[in-house]
């Protein structure tokens, strides 16, 4: 187009013009590899877990599936599920497979953690994964009464709940709370090193033991639990959360 005889202000509308095209042009290309991709897309998991696929499971298989979930979580290849149709389709029922009790810390996603999705675990959440009678009878609610078949308790590396503990925090009902980490702090007696909350290696020893204690305690003050896990129907387990690699160390 000549422009020679043109006024400036004829110019740049020409110039938006042209440019609203190209905007629009550049605007349906991404709608159309917006729509190929979410083609792509396709949730691999719609329906939640039923009863029946529930009564096929055992504790020991219910514990390889947590760790086959973990490492796709490590992997960045979590399972596609579509939460919409599995939120309607749990309205009316739940029936999962095990209860995991962890800390309250926003770094442990735990249905992602072992590639859950909605309905497959009941999640318990108090600082330092410690015990309750509440929290006790959650447990004995999932697995007496709801049929789940897995008891995990999940510690964490850099648990800011132990360290309060091991610094002898005196705050309130945080001190109620860490007073119960206590007898695992004073269980580590054959450490060489300093046995600070700076020291990663004493804290690393400190959850750990934490962990297992309140794995004991559960069989000790839940005769319900205990009784389940002697006849085979549960399992009470420990496991170590690394929050560098994502992955859980089962003990």
């Amino acid at each position: 187009m000549p422009t020679k005889n043109l006024k400036p202000g004829y110019l740049v509308l020409v110039s938006l013009l042209f440019a609203a095209c190209e905007a629009g042009t550049s605007n349906t290309k991404y709608l159309e590899e917006d729509k190929i991709l979410n083609e792509k897309i396709v949730p691999l998991v719609e329906k939640v877990l039923s009863p029946e696929e529930r009564s096929q499971l055992t504790p020991d298989k219910i514990i390889a599936e947590l760790k086959a979930g973990n490492e796709r979580f490590m992997r960045n290849n979590l399972t596609a599920r579509n939460h919409s149709k599995q939120i309607r389709e749990a309205v009316y029922g739940q029936f999962p497979k095990a209860i995991v009790l962890t800390c309250i810390d926003s770094r442990i996603p735990v249905e992602d953690v072992f590639d859950r999705g909605i309905g497959d675990i009941f999640v318990a959440r108090v600082g330092g994964n410690v015990l309750s009678e509440d929290i006790l009878g959650s447990m004995e609610y999932a697995c007496k009464v709801a049929g789940a078949k897995l008891v995990l308790v999940l510690g964490h590396e850099h648990c800011e709940t132990i360290l309060s503990a091991i610094d002898g925090i005196d705050l309130g009902n945080i001190t109620t709370m860490t007073s119960k980490i206590q007898p695992a702090i004073e269980s580590i007696t054959d450490f060489e090193g300093k046995k600070s909350s700076v020291n990663p290696e004493f804290v690393e020893l400190v959850v750990k033991s934490n962990t297992d204690k309140t794995v004991n305690n559960i069989r000790e003050k839940s005769p319900i639990l205990k009784q389940m896990e002697d006849n085979g129907e549960i399992k009470i387990a420990g496991a170590y959360y690394d929050l560098n690699e994502g992955q859980v160390l089962f003990r």
